[in-house]
């Protein structure tokens, strides 16, 4: 194990208490009158609310757990009139979208019908408190699923907002396999209606693994198309491929004028931002990345990869028909068809017409997403009291046998047989370098924080959106240019807080999270071609105060051992993730 490179920091005395995943006598305070979570009263939620803190209290409802099958299978697909192979869940592209309670309990069954291909599944996002062995990244909290086998994952729901869930299995969501998940709780406004979530997707008419052997010698390939929910049109006028089959269409919903919308971005792009917008209506962002915001008013919002907006949409304009623009951003990457990645708002569901609407926003020139200025944390929380000095991880690149990204020189590739989880059951404290772990420990004297500074010194000039898997992190800074460890030009006070930031091309960020989650959790860039180019490391967290479940050591090791039993036809090319 490398050495820990984090500064320790504690919070305000009482701005948390200790982490209890379920709500203990001690923090009824946090309760209110029981009230009703309707169009009108979206902040309450029973007997808790918007501003109960969900990082000590959640709710436990006495409804029997949520349980879901999911099916992994492979196929033909033409979700924009292209056809060609894709990876899906239960057939469908986005998967069936998973809505649970804040406070439930979810069971998920998940089978592999691929016939030559393990899986796995991450849940975006989600803390996993106290459950590490159910975050789904293979080689760091379990094995591949091999094929004809069925892994059941469990977990508390003790977050609420938007989120998605997708493989961790080298590049398949990239494929078409993930889906989206709405966990139901308060919001800090109102609306009439829940219009679900709306994805937004880069979508090349080639297979990720045949593009990776262009990838992976450094230069990104260019998609020729993107998706919304899944869907889009694609020109196969005069086209001799046999495979331009025609018969996509535009994503459509229907506004009734005078109400209000709640609608649920996703970016899943393998290598791409958007900038998302309505014509003719204004959108009021209330939450992102399963935290509350205070709701602010745009033209668009600027999502990159992995990221989550809760926008509220009023239908108040002129009834007609108008665009619904994903704004693919070009100054991010390239993408063939980037002007018509595009769906349709209409007043009348009759309506065939097509819109003649044209949009009055400016395009971005930045890759980093909304402004962290912007999104002001409902629940306010502070990180103070900082101590001692913060050492960069630096970010690098290297060639061998491919291109790969790196940290502190090393780059991340796991064996899918031997996870990190399964490493410290069986008593181990120093890890492969390959690995890129770093050792992160709680005093258990006073809540305390670790500290990740990421430095781009590739002078490439790319922006990286970075996700932090068993953790919400605080956004400390955002930069460009070289961190000269001055701590105080720190933004400590409520500042952004979420599970996806952007490292700046060329600069750096500066992350703080709670060490309150024992366990074995990734960090790395979600532009896929990167992530399987190794820029990931990983923390192993408190590894003396790690806790396990009986039954879900049970699944770990039998999906090891039917993992191992399995006999792959091919050979791994990437990092893993």
């Amino acid at each position: 194990m490398r050495n820990s490179l984090f500064t320790l920091l504690s919070t305000l005395a009482g701005s948390f208490a200790s982490i209890i995943p379920y709500h203990p006598a001690d923090l009824l305070q946090q309760r209110q009158t029981a009230c009703e979570n309707t169009p009108k009263s979206r902040n309450c939620w029973g007997e808790f609310s918007i501003n109960t803190n969900y990082y000590d209290v959640t709710p436990v409802t006495n409804s029997p757990p949520k349980e879901f099958w999911l099916s992994v299978v492979e196929g033909l697909c033409t979700l924009d009139g292209y056809s060609r192979t894709c990876m899906t869940f239960n057939g469908t592209v986005p998967g069936p979208t998973i809505i649970a309670d804040w406070g439930d309990e979810v069971i998920i069954h998940v089978t592999n019908n691929m016939a030559n291909n393990g899986t796995s599944i991450h849940w975006h996002g989600l803390r996993m408190l106290n459950n590490a062995l159910n975050d789904g990244v293979p080689g760091v909290t379990q094995c591949g699923i091999a094929p004809g086998e069925t892994m059941t994952y469990r977990f508390r729901v003790t977050q609420y907002g938007s989120t998605w869930y997708h493989s961790h299995f080298s590049l398949q969501y990239a494929e078409g396999l993930f889906g989206g998940m709405i966990l139901r709780g308060p919001t800090t406004d109102h609306y009439d209606e829940d219009l679900g979530l709306l994805f937004l997707q880069d979508w090349p008419h080639v297979e990720a693994f045949t593009l990776w052997h262009t990838a992976k010698l450094g230069a990104p390939p260019i998609a020729h198309n993107g998706l919304i929910n899944g869907t889009n049109s694609f020109d196969c006028s005069g086209s001799k491929d046999p495979k331009c089959v025609g018969g996509g269409k535009k994503f459509e919903t229907v506004f009734e004028a005078g109400k209000k919308y709640l609608i649920r971005l996703v970016n899943v792009a393998v290598d791409g931002a958007f900038q998302f917008s309505i014509d003719g209506h204004k959108l009021k962002v209330v939450g992102h990345d399963l935290v509350p915001i205070v709701p602010y008013m745009t033209d668009s919002v600027e999502v990159t990869i992995g990221q989550r907006y809760d926008v509220i949409v009023e239908a108040n304009a002129e009834p007609g028909d108008y665009w619904l623009r994903s704004g693919w951003n070009l100054k991010c990457a390239s993408n063939g068809n980037a002007a018509d990645i595009t769906g349709i708002v209409r007043y009348d569901a009759s309506s065939t017409a097509e819109p003649k609407s044209v949009s009055t926003v400016l395009p971005s020139a930045s890759c980093l997403g909304e402004p962290v200025q912007k999104t002001v944390p409902h629940l306010s929380l502070d990180v103070t009291n900082m101590r001692g000095g913060v050492v960069n991880e630096l970010l690098g690149t290297k060639f061998d046998d491919y291109f790969k990204w790196t940290i502190n020189t090393s780059s991340l590739l796991l064996d899918w047989s031997n996870p990190t989880m399964g490493q410290i059951f069986d008593g181990k404290s120093l890890f492969p370098t390959e690995y890129n772990v770093v050792g992160v420990n709680a005093s258990g004297t006073a809540p305390e924080w670790a500290v990740l500074v990421i430095q781009d010194t590739s002078n490439l000039g790319l922006a990286h959106p970075i996700h932090l898997h068993g953790h919400d992190f605080w956004v400390l800074a955002q930069s460009t240019g070289l961190f000269d460890g001055d701590t105080s030009r720190f933004n400590t006070t409520n500042p952004s807080r979420r599970d996806v930031a952007t490292l700046p091309g060329n600069g750096y960020l500066a992350i703080a999270f709670q060490l309150d989650n024992p366990g074995a959790w990734l960090v790395h860039c979600h532009i896929a071609w990167h992530a399987s180019q190794g820029l990931s490391l990983e923390f192993v967290e408190s590894q003396t105060q790690i806790k396990v479940d009986p039954e879900s050591r049970k699944v770990f090791d039998e999906t090891c051992a039917a993992w191992k039993a399995w006999k792959p036809v091919w050979q791994q090319e990437d990092s893993g993730i």
